[in-house]
């Protein structure tokens, strides 16, 4: 007998990455597919697993690790919907609801950063953390949360993009990029922010640029929030702006010097760490959300 068939979609606002796969070892076949409106890019993902289940059978489950904002109170009208975001055209889309129409399975849904911590619980770098977080600098900042095994939801679920850091003192004419709050962190560390104020990536910027350090400083302020509030055991930063060389160093540095050494526990080499699963995370994420859908 064949192990499930498991649809995976990391459900990004540049792109939606696509896959087939029975477990974490065994991925059949993967895509990718430009997000544009929600009817296009929908349309064109359902085609993609169509023609995977011609070859391979029917689903057993389809997950969907997505942007967001997104509805996950599965008792709610706009349970798997994205709720009020930026990105064009989005707001109020239907994620979920497609896909089980399409391939009638369960569908496990949820934010990209809670699957990412997810998959990272399960076969990456949060193995055996009883409290862990996932965070993802990019394009947006968000931010995953797990505790005991499980991905933390609330009212919502977390917004740690949007927390308000202190100004950094080299960085004070900046406004901020967010259309909600000006100089949140995601507004103010992100990658489109990182180019607003410089017109440059984080990578592309010289070595001694002071642009690298006031965005350790930043993210690091978010290291000092989470081991304040959370006592996460790791903290995993991935994403496209974490990629640029010696980043994640800084930021550790900044960390304790912030910290002051107040916290105990970790090491911070081992509480601050890039993803064990590399740039699957989220596709893999993905997975571990339909193995869950039921």
């Amino acid at each position: 007998m064949s192990a499930p068939l498991f649809g995976c979609i990391e459900a990004g606002g540049t792109k939606f990455v696509l896959g087939v796969a029975r477990g974490p070892d065994s991925v059949l076949r993967t895509g990718r597919i430009p997000t544009t409106t929600p009817d296009e890019t929908i349309a064109a993902a359902i085609a993609f697993f169509a023609h995977a289940a011609e070859a391979e059978g029917p689903f057993d489950a389809i997950g969907i690790a997505s942007f967001g904002p997104v509805e996950l109170d599965r008792t709610a009208p706009g349970w798997g919907h994205i709720t009020q975001t930026p990105k064009a055209h989005w707001s109020g889309a239907d994620i979920a609801g497609p896909f089980a129409r399409a391939f009638a399975c369960p569908v496990g849904f949820d934010t990209d950063v809670n699957g990412a911590i997810l998959a990272e619980f399960l076969w990456g770098a949060a193995k055996g953390c009883d409290v862990a977080t996932y965070v993802t600098i990019g394009t947006g900042i968000g931010g995953g949360l797990l505790i005991d095994g499980r991905p933390v939801h609330g009212a919502r679920h977390p917004e740690m993009g949007h927390f308000l850091p202190r100004r950094h003192p080299d960085d004070t004419e900046f406004a901020g990029c967010c259309p909600f709050h000006g100089d949140c962190l995601e507004g103010l560390a992100s990658g489109p922010a990182i180019m607003a104020r410089w017109g440059a990536s984080l990578s592309d910027l010289p070595a001694d640029h002071p642009g690298h350090a006031i965005i350790a400083g930043y993210l690091a302020q978010l290291v000092i929030a989470q081991r304040a509030l959370l006592s996460p055991r790791r903290i995993i930063l991935g994403g496209g702006v974490m990629g640029t060389p010696g980043l994640i160093d800084r930021v550790r540095a900044q960390a304790e010097q912030l910290g002051g050494g107040y916290f105990e526990g970790a090491d911070i080499d081992r509480l601050v760490v890039a993803p064990g699963l590399g740039d699957q995370a989220g596709l893999l994420g993905a997975l571990a959300l339909a193995q869950g859908a039921g």
